[in-house]
Protein backbone atom coordinates (compact mmCIF):
# COMPACT_ATOMS: atom_id res chain seq x y z
CA UNK A 1 0.00 0.00 0.00
CA UNK A 2 2.83 2.60 0.57
CA UNK A 3 4.28 1.69 -2.37
CA UNK A 4 0.73 2.53 -4.29
CA UNK A 5 0.94 6.21 -2.77
CA UNK A 6 4.49 6.37 -3.92
CA UNK A 7 3.26 5.69 -7.08
CA UNK A 8 0.41 8.14 -7.46
CA UNK A 9 1.96 10.85 -5.78
CA UNK A 10 4.93 10.34 -7.82
CA UNK A 11 3.15 10.39 -10.91
CA UNK A 12 0.96 13.59 -9.79
CA UNK A 13 4.66 15.53 -9.54
CA UNK A 14 5.21 14.23 -12.79
CA UNK A 15 1.76 15.75 -14.11
CA UNK A 16 2.40 18.96 -12.30
CA UNK A 17 6.21 19.05 -13.76
CA UNK A 18 4.62 18.68 -17.62
CA UNK A 19 1.84 21.64 -16.62
CA UNK A 20 4.85 23.90 -15.37
CA UNK A 21 7.29 23.13 -18.26
CA UNK A 22 7.29 23.87 -21.91
CA UNK A 23 8.50 20.70 -23.24
CA UNK A 24 9.70 17.05 -22.08
CA UNK A 25 13.31 18.04 -22.04
CA UNK A 26 12.65 20.95 -19.28
CA UNK A 27 10.61 18.32 -17.41
CA UNK A 28 13.73 15.61 -17.44
CA UNK A 29 16.11 17.94 -16.17
CA UNK A 30 13.93 18.88 -13.31
CA UNK A 31 13.16 15.11 -12.52
CA UNK A 32 16.90 14.67 -12.47
CA UNK A 33 17.71 17.76 -10.33
CA UNK A 34 15.03 16.48 -7.69
CA UNK A 35 16.14 12.88 -7.93
CA UNK A 36 19.80 14.40 -7.05
CA UNK A 37 18.98 16.54 -4.24
CA UNK A 38 16.78 13.52 -2.93
CA UNK A 39 19.66 11.07 -3.54
CA UNK A 40 22.34 13.62 -1.55
CA UNK A 41 20.06 13.12 1.29
CA UNK A 42 18.91 9.64 1.45
CA UNK A 43 22.30 8.42 1.30
CA UNK A 44 22.58 9.42 4.86
CA UNK A 45 18.95 7.00 6.06
CA UNK A 46 20.89 4.45 3.78
CA UNK A 47 24.18 4.02 5.27
CA UNK A 48 22.22 4.36 8.76
CA UNK A 49 19.89 1.60 7.93
CA UNK A 50 22.12 -0.70 6.08
CA UNK A 51 25.44 -1.25 7.93
CA UNK A 52 27.04 -0.89 4.29
CA UNK A 53 30.94 -0.85 4.52
CA UNK A 54 32.95 1.39 1.93
CA UNK A 55 32.97 -0.47 -1.36
CA UNK A 56 36.05 -1.58 -2.87
CA UNK A 57 35.34 -1.25 -6.51
CA UNK A 58 32.04 0.06 -9.19
CA UNK A 59 31.37 -3.89 -9.13
CA UNK A 60 30.70 -4.23 -5.22
CA UNK A 61 29.14 -0.16 -5.58
CA UNK A 62 26.64 -1.72 -8.25
CA UNK A 63 25.65 -5.15 -6.12
CA UNK A 64 24.91 -2.67 -3.42
CA UNK A 65 22.88 -0.69 -5.63
CA UNK A 66 20.95 -3.20 -6.99
CA UNK A 67 20.81 -5.35 -4.10
CA UNK A 68 20.58 -3.87 -0.96
CA UNK A 69 19.08 0.39 -2.46
CA UNK A 70 16.49 -0.58 -4.78
CA UNK A 71 15.19 -3.88 -2.72
CA UNK A 72 15.30 -1.39 0.49
CA UNK A 73 13.49 1.61 -1.05
CA UNK A 74 11.59 0.47 -4.25
CA UNK A 75 11.37 -3.33 -2.87
CA UNK A 76 12.69 -4.73 -6.28
CA UNK A 77 15.94 -6.23 -6.86
CA UNK A 78 17.16 -5.35 -10.45
CA UNK A 79 19.93 -7.61 -12.17
CA UNK A 80 23.30 -6.21 -13.18
CA UNK A 81 24.34 -6.41 -16.78
CA UNK A 82 26.23 -5.39 -20.05
CA UNK A 83 29.56 -4.71 -17.96
CA UNK A 84 32.14 -3.06 -19.99
CA UNK A 85 35.66 -4.55 -20.40
CA UNK A 86 36.99 -1.99 -18.55
CA UNK A 87 34.85 -2.30 -15.65
CA UNK A 88 33.84 1.43 -15.06
CA UNK A 89 29.85 0.76 -17.11
CA UNK A 90 26.94 -1.57 -16.28
CA UNK A 91 23.82 -1.60 -16.37
CA UNK A 92 20.33 -2.20 -14.44
CA UNK A 93 17.60 -4.14 -15.66
CA UNK A 94 14.29 -3.73 -13.88
CA UNK A 95 11.86 -5.95 -14.78
CA UNK A 96 9.16 -3.94 -13.45
CA UNK A 97 9.55 -0.38 -12.57
CA UNK A 98 6.84 0.13 -9.56
CA UNK A 99 6.98 3.79 -10.33
CA UNK A 100 5.21 3.20 -13.62
CA UNK A 101 2.32 1.27 -11.87
CA UNK A 102 -1.11 2.81 -13.45
CA UNK A 103 0.90 4.89 -16.36
CA UNK A 104 0.50 5.45 -20.00
CA UNK A 105 2.48 8.33 -21.56
CA UNK A 106 0.42 10.57 -23.90
CA UNK A 107 1.91 10.91 -27.63
CA UNK A 108 2.33 14.69 -27.07
CA UNK A 109 5.08 13.47 -24.60
CA UNK A 110 7.05 10.52 -26.43
CA UNK A 111 10.56 12.04 -25.07
CA UNK A 112 9.54 12.53 -21.78
CA UNK A 113 11.61 10.37 -19.26
CA UNK A 114 9.04 9.40 -16.87
CA UNK A 115 11.56 8.00 -14.53
CA UNK A 116 14.12 9.98 -14.86
CA UNK A 117 14.07 11.28 -10.97
CA UNK A 118 15.68 7.34 -9.87
CA UNK A 119 18.98 8.54 -12.16
CA UNK A 120 19.47 11.90 -10.10
CA UNK A 121 18.40 10.10 -6.31
CA UNK A 122 21.94 7.43 -7.72
CA UNK A 123 24.08 10.08 -8.84
CA UNK A 124 23.14 12.69 -5.71
CA UNK A 125 23.92 9.49 -3.51
CA UNK A 126 26.87 8.06 -5.39
CA UNK A 127 28.48 11.63 -5.12
CA UNK A 128 27.85 11.81 -1.27
CA UNK A 129 30.61 8.65 -1.36
CA UNK A 130 32.98 10.56 -3.52
CA UNK A 131 31.99 8.68 -6.67
CA UNK A 132 31.27 10.90 -9.76
CA UNK A 133 28.94 8.70 -12.02
CA UNK A 134 27.05 9.56 -15.76
CA UNK A 135 22.88 7.63 -15.26
CA UNK A 136 20.84 7.74 -18.28
CA UNK A 137 18.08 5.51 -18.85
CA UNK A 138 18.84 3.39 -22.20
CA UNK A 139 15.41 1.12 -22.75
CA UNK A 140 11.90 2.32 -21.07
CA UNK A 141 8.83 -0.45 -20.58
CA UNK A 142 6.98 3.02 -21.36
CA UNK A 143 8.25 3.19 -24.62
CA UNK A 144 7.51 0.17 -24.96
CA UNK A 145 10.76 -1.70 -24.72
CA UNK A 146 10.50 -5.35 -23.36
CA UNK A 147 12.52 -4.01 -19.83
CA UNK A 148 13.77 -0.77 -18.31
CA UNK A 149 17.60 -0.29 -18.47
CA UNK A 150 18.85 2.19 -16.55
CA UNK A 151 22.61 2.64 -17.94
CA UNK A 152 25.40 3.86 -15.28
CA UNK A 153 29.39 4.79 -16.02
CA UNK A 154 31.73 5.49 -13.36
CA UNK A 155 33.74 8.74 -14.20
CA UNK A 156 35.92 9.43 -11.76
CA UNK A 157 36.89 9.33 -7.12
CA UNK A 158 36.13 12.49 -5.83
CA UNK A 159 38.74 14.09 -3.80
CA UNK A 160 37.67 15.39 -0.61
CA UNK A 161 39.92 18.68 -1.18
CA UNK A 162 39.69 20.52 2.53
CA UNK A 163 40.75 24.14 2.85
CA UNK A 164 44.56 24.98 3.54
CA UNK A 165 45.73 24.32 6.86
CA UNK A 166 42.77 21.84 7.61
CA UNK A 167 43.01 18.02 7.91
Amino acid sequence: QNSELFTLTYGALVTQLCKDYENDDDVNKQLDKMGYNIGVRLIEDFLARSNVGRCHDFRETADVIAKIGFKMYLGITPSITNWSPGGDEFSLILENNPLVDFVELPDNHSTLIYSNLLCGVLRGALEMVQMAVDVKFVQDTLKGDSVTEIRMKFIRRIEDNLPAGEE
